[in-house]
């Protein structure tokens, strides 16, 4: 497969895949307004490490989401590079023949390892550009293991449906417990009164990706995005 290799420029297009009448359905979305095929899951994209970890198990298991993804005609979106869980998630997609689109930012092209067997390659500007296409290019979102960076795209588009920027289903795979501790540090902090129970459930959590893109698919957001208890601030 060839590789289509793209200096991008700023975001928020999608007429490839939606066209002007899906545009209008993202835009509705964002505006907490009703759309049809809520949770049509086109395109995911996966947050994982450049990493392959210290175990054959996280690798494998990148490799099976990859591979249903595939097997249910779900296009991915993720970081570009060719190496550890991010490569072999986007090797197994393309694989089963699904279109893969990497956004990797310039400064990180050579570190991470882009990767030039993809269907389309975009180098942005910035990290925040990076987040912002993925966000407009994506139905959900799911996190395999990984670190910092991983951590903080995962955390940061929950925060975006917390916030109502986007009203999509983000997800974890917990691969062995992986992120168990996380899990249970959000629930510590819904114990604390610093996150609330329909916040916390913005995260979905499964140990199998066929049960996580199940969960994605009936996933409904909240109806409000307001997330201050004006009595108590």
């Amino acid at each position: 497969m060839d590789c289509v290799f793209i200096i991008a420029q700023p975001p928020l297009e999608r007429q490839r895949q939606l066209g002007d009448d899906g545009l209008a359905a993202r835009g509705a979305l964002l505006r907490g307004w009703p759309a049809e095929n809520m949770n049509d899951l086109r395109r995911i994209c996966v947050f994982a490490g450049s990493n392959a970890g210290a175990r054959p198990v996280y690798e494998q298991v990148a490799r099976a989401l990859g591979t249903e993804l595939a097997a249910r005609g779900i296009g991915v979106v993720y970081g570009g590079a060719k190496v550890g869980l991010m490569g072999a998630v986007a090797d197994a997609a393309l694989a089963g023949g699904v279109e893969v689109i990497g956004i990797i930012p310039d400064a990180l092209r050579t570190k991470e390892v882009a990767h030039d067997g993809l269907t389309e390659l975009r180098v942005v500007p910035s990290m925040h550009e990076r987040k912002a296409q993925m966000c407009a290019l994506s139905d959900g979102f799911i996190a395999l293991p990984g670190g910092l960076g991983t951590f903080e795209e995962l955390l940061e588009m929950t925060t975006w449906a917390q916030l109502g920027i986007h009203r999509v289903p983000c997800g974890l795979l917990d691969v062995d417990g992986y992120y168990e501790p996380l899990v249970g540090f959000l629930d510590h902090a819904v114990q604390e009164g610093f996150v609330k129970p329909p916040h916390r459930r913005l995260l979905l959590a499964h140990t199998d990706a066929g049960s996580l893109l199940d969960a994605m698919a009936a996933y409904e957001p909240p109806r409000s995005a307001v997330w201050l208890d004006r009595e108590r601030s």
